[in-house]
């Protein structure tokens, strides 16, 4: 059975909390410091040239997540704990001021992690509605975490499988492969990601999201924010993730033809809309 090869990480290992986490940094450590969290099933590949864009004005911080990429394991998954993990970094690193960015998981990763880091000056969400009220996600969906089932699918997914649930990341039409410099790398972060992780992202996250939506968190945490959506995104509706997060006091951009994933997709609009936000905090902070 044909799995394709991870390649090397392309960044360094730090250990805090006693769990060994996947981190990459590029720019220029006394810039602005961005922090670009990832998705589910996803790794920090997923900033790649989010991060280019970015590097010659800022200090670009990614991870690999827990379980997930070379961070790996299969406990502390959830997002406070991942938020936990994520804010012991950077205070293991010695950063003072950060803005956090997060893409679909990532995002509740990034605000959990701004309520546990006093470093954090502004936030920002990447196609990630507030709950899972008006989701539409595919018939089966559920079976991924079933205790049984869901790693047993996992291990058993083709690529060939597995690039086509992952249509639903990017917009209709939209090749997802051509995003990375290793078109296999879509694959390789799914085939690298816990089983469990389906247990906390289908199930456990909706029942965490329906106690404490994002939109509540945003306004609990009274920072800047920022929210990019596509306007093709299949699993949440633009309109009403919109008002929202607007309702929130966040500030609100529509990606023009983006789906899930706008990050990987038009990676030249997220990075100048991300440079702009950062620069505005900056110029005339909240």
């Amino acid at each position: 059975m044909f799995f394709p090869t991870p390649a090397a990480p392309i960044g360094e290992f730090v250990t805090v909390g006693g769990r060994r986490v996947h981190l990459r940094r590029d720019g220029d450590p006394a810039a602005p410091a961005i922090v670009l969290v990832h998705g589910f099933a996803g790794s920090l590949r997923w900033y790649d040239r989010v991060a280019a864009q970015l590097a010659d004005r800022f200090h670009v911080l990614r991870l690999d997540l827990r379980g997930h990429g070379f961070s790996g394991g299969d406990t502390d998954l959830d997002a406070p704990a991942q938020g936990r993990t994520l804010a012991l970094v950077l205070s293991e690193l010695g950063l003072r001021e950060v803005t956090l960015i997060g893409h679909s998981f990532g995002a509740d990763v990034a605000l959990s992690a701004a309520e546990q880091f006093p470093g954090t000056t502004a936030v920002g969400i990447i196609d990630q509605a507030p709950d899972y009220s008006y989701a539409t996600f595919p018939p089966g969906n559920g079976l991924l975490a079933h205790p049984v089932l869901g790693p047993m699918l996992h291990r058993l997914s083709l690529p060939a499988f597995t690039r086509l649930g992952l249509r639903l990341a990017v917009a209709p039409g939209f090749d997802l492969a051509v995003a990375f410099d290793d078109p296999n790398q879509p694959v390789v972060d799914h085939h690298m990601t816990s089983p469990d992780m389906a247990r906390v992202v289908i199930a456990d996250r909706r029942i965490r999201l329906a106690a404490n939506p994002l939109d509540a968190q945003l306004r609990a945490l009274g920072l800047p924010a920022l929210v990019l959506h596509g306007d093709s995104d299949s699993m949440y509706d633009t309109a009403r993730t919109e008002q929202r997060y607007r309702d929130a006091g966040a500030e609100f951009h529509v990606v023009a033809g983006a789906g899930h994933s706008p990050n990987v997709e038009r990676p030249t609009e997220v990075a100048q809309l991300l440079a702009e936000f950062v620069t505005a905090q900056r110029v005339s902070p909240a």
